[in-house]
């Protein structure tokens, strides 16, 4: 269906509640559920191993095989449980091909900024108004020769073909500033004297 979707089979639940959640997940399933679009909420369960591996990326995006009916979904969120860290539920969010979504992308900063500062990230995401089956893994922001005092704000990175911004244009990404000084030899010295 979706030129980066993953392909996932899902069976519809009919038991529902904490210990039907934990029958589900002592038989190595997932309890899910897929909203959206106006339809019902369906209630699924996913293999634990093939959904582990796909929910490690970001805003992945699936292709559900519903008892025989294609479903594309995007993850919305996972719940995990604090102590273990296994996955304990699903939200999926229904998508239509062609559609615009709203998701959560990954900013990378790369280069260095001059010599003598020190570049501080104050944003690791950025909100984005992106093709459903087009997501950017990432943002990058480049520093490369920032001198002190320049700040990369939201309305200077360059976002992907298609994609609109959803957050404040003045939301800072990145600030320079001066690195710190390191303490004099003499002071070191003379600390280590008395």
């Amino acid at each position: 269906m979706a030129d980066n979707s993953v392909n996932l089979d899902a069976e519809l639940r009919t038991s529902f509640g904490k210990g039907a959640a934990r029958k589900l997940r002592a038989a190595g399933k997932i309890p899910a559920v897929i909203y959206g679009h106006g339809t019902e909420p369906k209630h699924v369960s996913l293999p634990t191993h093939a959904t582990g591996l796909i929910v490690r990326h970001t805003n992945a995006l699936i292709n559900l095989n519903i008892e025989g009916t294609e479903e594309l979904v995007l993850v919305r969120e996972v719940q995990k449980d604090p102590v273990l860290r296994i996955i304990e539920h699903i939200d999926l969010a229904v998508v239509v091909k062609g559609e615009k979504v709203e998701v959560e992308i990954p900013v990378h900063v790369e280069g260095d900024s001059a010599p003598g500062t020190l570049a501080n990230v104050e944003t690791n995401t950025l909100r984005l108004l992106v093709a459903a089956t087009n997501i950017p893994a990432n943002v990058v922001v480049s520093i490369a020769g920032a001198e002190e005092g320049q700040h990369v704000h939201a309305k200077d990175v360059v976002l992907p073909e298609g994609a609109e911004l959803v957050d404040d244009a003045d939301l800072l990404i990145v600030q320079v500033a001066a690195a710190p000084a390191a303490p004099a030899e003499d002071e070191a010295t003379e600390a280590a004297a008395e």
